[in-house]
């Protein structure tokens, strides 16, 4: 595990006591609360996309392999859109336009009506990519029937696809992918404002990407799959770029949702990926992405796709194994969404965020569990709740950057470290999950192999005490986030 530079101890242990002694009897509800998925949710689907209804559904589509149809299906949770059942809502044309590669589709619901946004080649140049609408009147996209309302009047009649609309201050956007003319890439981003209907624009049309910095050109020049996330007055717009295999990642831009967003000086590009290939957890290629919202309506959701694996033979658009993905989306001090990593299949991870110090998370620092405030990297405060290595019950918490290290205690003092097989770390591992101790709402976590001592903060490091006191529960009750 790496090492990073640290604030003195003596300082921060202060700074965590203070905060302790300020905040006892804090209610744990200030948090935002877990939401627990297990990835994937769908196999062989890529560029998802998932909208919550105001009718209660989770309504799903992405790309079939075979590029030739567009899929739906519904749930009420979003782990529900895993074995709903899926129904074909439009094929591709036997001849002519819209006849090849049916990509991307995105479903939205605008002006009381459904509305399909995907992508098409024509049977006879199936690299004649253009961007296309469906409509159904229905209360139920399951049902009733897809009108095609034709192209999108993107303003060149040049390879364009991935358009997605979003909504600020009461104006409907639409935005997308294209080729321009007379720039060297293979498409940037653009943003206008919808017109009189869902399948057209009107105005004048912004360019917000064009990819040229290295990790956005890797095998292509690609800026593509542009989506919309809002919180705290700013409008955060991700997008995908490279090639489609490994070198695939996220991009994003941020604006304030008061500005002009048709004035590309109003947007601001991150200079690095925020989101990308991890190979501790055996995510590659994650992009093309979508936000919908928790059950409860208190998290950012983050749906992609990605590959279980790096190496890809031949043309990664031949290759079928993008699967969906979901996880939740964090947000730093600064308001900026933290992604965090593509993490591992399976159970997704949870934050343990103390009930009794604002805004601290159990984290491993250099091998030591110990509770800090704006952890970074996100993943090191994230752990997957698993069933525990000595069995009868327990559970173990298993980091989630680094897949086979656990949480276990040795002399009482809390560690993250890889689990050796012994019988010793087993038990040293394994805690029984315990309503919280100050807190029912929230959790505590008893030692397996020393009943009555608990998972607790104590001046900065995570450790395994015994609990006699209200500051001693305070300290031992975590809130999942």
């Amino acid at each position: 595990m790496p090492t990073r530079p640290q604030l003195p101890r003596a300082l921060l242990t202060t700074l965590v006591l203070l905060a302790a002694l300020l905040a006892v009897g804090t209610p744990a509800a200030s948090a935002s609360p877990a939401t627990q998925f297990t990835n994937p949710v769908a196999n062989n689907r890529a560029d998802p996309h998932v909208f919550k209804h105001t009718d209660g559904y989770y309504y799903f589509t992405a790309t079939a392999p075979e590029y030739d149809r567009i899929v739906l299906r519904r749930a009420t949770t979003i782990q529900g859109l895993a074995s709903a059942p899926e129904s074909v809502i439009w094929r591709k044309h036997s001849s002519g336009e819209m006849g090849a590669h049916i990509w991307a589709p995105e479903i939205h619901f605008v002006n009381g009506r459904w509305y399909v946004y995907f992508a098409a080649g024509r049977t006879d140049d199936v690299w004649r990519i253009r961007p296309y609408v469906l409509e159904n009147s229905s209360a139920n996209p399951l049902t009733g029937t897809w009108t095609e309302r034709g192209r999108v009047n993107v303003p060149w009649d040049t390879f364009s696809l991935d358009m997605s609309t979003f909504v600020v201050n009461g104006t409907r956007y639409l935005t997308w992918a294209q080729q321009e003319p007379g720039i060297s890439t293979n498409s940037n981003v653009y943003l206008a404002r919808m017109g009189s209907n869902p399948w057209s624009i009107t105005g004048s049309t912004a360019r917000l990407v064009v990819p040229t910095l290295a990790w956005e050109t890797r095998g292509h020049k690609v800026a593509e799959g542009p989506s919309v996330v809002q919180r705290g007055g700013r409008v955060f717009l991700t997008y995908s770029a490279s090639a489609t295999d490994a070198n695939y990642c996220l991009g994003m831009l941020s604006a304030s949702a008061s500005a002009n967003l048709l004035d590309p000086a109003s947007w601001t590009k991150s200079a690095n990926p925020v989101f990308q290939s991890n190979a501790a957890t055996s995510q590659y290629g994650p992009g093309h992405n979508s936000f919908t919202v928790s059950e409860d309506g208190r998290s950012d959701i983050l749906v992609y796709h990605d590959r279980s694996y790096r190496d890809i033979s031949g043309d990664p658009l031949n290759d079928p194994n993008r699967r969906t993905r979901v996880q939740k989306v964090y947000w730093k001090a600064d308001g900026t969404p933290d992604f965090g990593i593509p993490v591992a299949d399976g159970p997704t991870p949870v934050r343990l965020k103390a009930s009794n110090v604002a805004d601290a998370f159990v984290r491993h620092y250099d091998h030591a569990a110990r509770l800090d405030a704006n952890v970074s990297p996100l993943a090191d405060s994230q752990f997957r709740i698993v069933a525990g290595l000595a069995g009868s019950g327990t559970v173990s918490l298993e980091s989630a950057n680094f897949p086979g290290y656990y949480l276990r205690h040795r002399d009482f003092q809390v560690y993250v470290e890889r689990n050796d097989g012994s019988a010793l770390f087993r038990g040293d591992a394994s805690f029984t999950r315990r309503a919280g101790l100050a807190d029912g709402a929230a959790v505590s976590f008893e030692s397996q192999n020393h009943p009555g001592h608990y998972l607790r903060h104590a001046n900065s490091r995570v450790v395994v005490n015994q609990v006699s006191d209200a500051l001693g529960r305070a300290d031992a009750t975590f809130v999942l986030e």
